[in-house]
């Protein structure tokens, strides 16, 4: 008999493109997100829009129209341990925001098994990884404390190969994939853990679209599960070579820009990750060749997201890009042109909190001086 699981997904803008693959396999999913997306997904599903090989335009997949069952909530009303699985799918510094942080001890402390699909690694993930000193690996992350109730045989990670956006011009509950590549996740420690992934795996692959043509189809994004705990971070290369290299002094770029206005710049970049990766441990075949990413970033003709939320102010953004220098440094390892994009980030950030307080402290002054007139 089939099993049916109850999986809860932190963060309903990427998370639901992982949901509508779960949804289509018959799964129930519950995405924690903020009251007004929570109260348009409940009313109106998700929507998620991607490119079909052989079809023109976009494909939109109404969740409503699925087998599984989807509904949203808060993190407040949210108790883990009714789950089956927990994803993480909200940036990394997002986890450190109140009441997402209870919930997110909650799941730790609930024993249920957790998958990450950030681009930043969950520390607990990292402690997976023999070698590292996690301790060293800390200063990385926006608030690290919030991972230290994990048990990292609970923990692991999914590499978030495809690419999506939310239309602006679009309600909240739409998500537009760009590049339909498939989710790479490391098995768990445990077998049993790792046999739910299995069943999702093979789940999501036999699982066909209603196209409403009368035609049932096939969908790219499928979830791949690999014995090897190095097979997410192949992920590192792409954005140490491309994302972050969005980045500039005056502005941002586009990723295909980022990889293809200097080719053999970007390719030493990464191949320095990848070479970084198999000294802890990764082999040849756990990483992605770089002509296959280089053809890839033909078709991202935007900036990356770490980059977009920079340009917009973002005070804190995830920093695989310090994550990687550091576990680097562990390593006597050193690459300049890394190292000039963390001074990049670093210094974008550092404007965008002086920025940030600069405002703060006008709509305190602007307050005072009115409550000043009121008396």
């Amino acid at each position: 008999m089939k099993t049916t699981y109850k999986i809860l997904i932190m963060g309903a803008s990427y998370g639901s493109l992982l949901a509508s693959k779960l949804l289509a396999a018959g799964h129930s999913v519950k995405l924690v997100c903020l009251p007004a997306e929570a109260e348009l997904i409940n009313q109106e599903g998700a929507r998620v829009r991607m490119p079909v090989k052989g079809r023109e335009g976009l494909v939109e997949i109404d969740t409503r129209k699925l087998p599984g069952n989807l509904s949203a909530n808060g993190p407040g009303a949210i108790h883990p341990q009714d789950y089956d699985l927990v994803a993480l799918a909200m940036q990394e510094p997002q986890y450190r925001s109140p009441g997402v942080r209870e919930l997110l001890d909650a799941v730790a402390r609930s024993k249920v098994p957790c998958m990450s699909i950030m681009n930043m690694p969950p520390l607990p993930y990292l402690a997976r990884i023999p070698g590292l000193a996690i301790d060293g690996l800390r200063s990385a992350y926006t608030d690290p404390t919030v991972w230290d109730s994990f048990d990292p045989a609970l923990m692991t990670l999914c590499s978030p190969d495809p690419q999506a956006f939310r239309p602006p011009e679009e309600k909240v509950n739409v998500l537009q994939v760009r590049l339909p590549t498939n989710f790479k996740a490391a098995r768990f420690d445990s077998d049993a853990h790792t046999a739910i992934l299995r069943q999702l795996q093979s789940e999501i692959e036999a699982a066909r679209f209603d196209a409403g043509d009368g035609s049932k189809i096939e969908l790219p994004v499928k979830l791949k599960v690999h014995e090897s705990v190095f097979v997410p971070l192949a992920k590192w290369s792409m954005l140490l070579a491309g994302n972050y290299r969005c980045i500039e002094k005056e502005g941002m770029r586009t990723i295909k820009e980022a990889v293809h206005s200097d080719l053999d710049a970007t390719r030493s970049v990464y191949n320095w990750v990848a070479e970084l990766c198999k000294s802890l441990g990764a082999a040849e075949s756990d990483l992605v060749p770089f002509e296959k990413y280089a053809n890839a970033a033909l078709s991202l003709a935007s900036p990356s997201s770490a980059a977009r939320a920079l340009a917009a102010g973002a005070p804190n953004i995830e920093r695989v890009d310090r994550l990687v220098q550091a576990i680097a440094r562990q390593k006597s390892m050193h690459n300049d042109v890394v190292d000039r994009t963390v001074q990049l980030v670093d210094g974008w950030l550092e404007a965008n909190r002086q920025k940030a307080a600069a405002q703060s402290g006008a709509l305190q002054g602007s307050a005072d001086k009115s409550a000043v007139c009121k008396a």
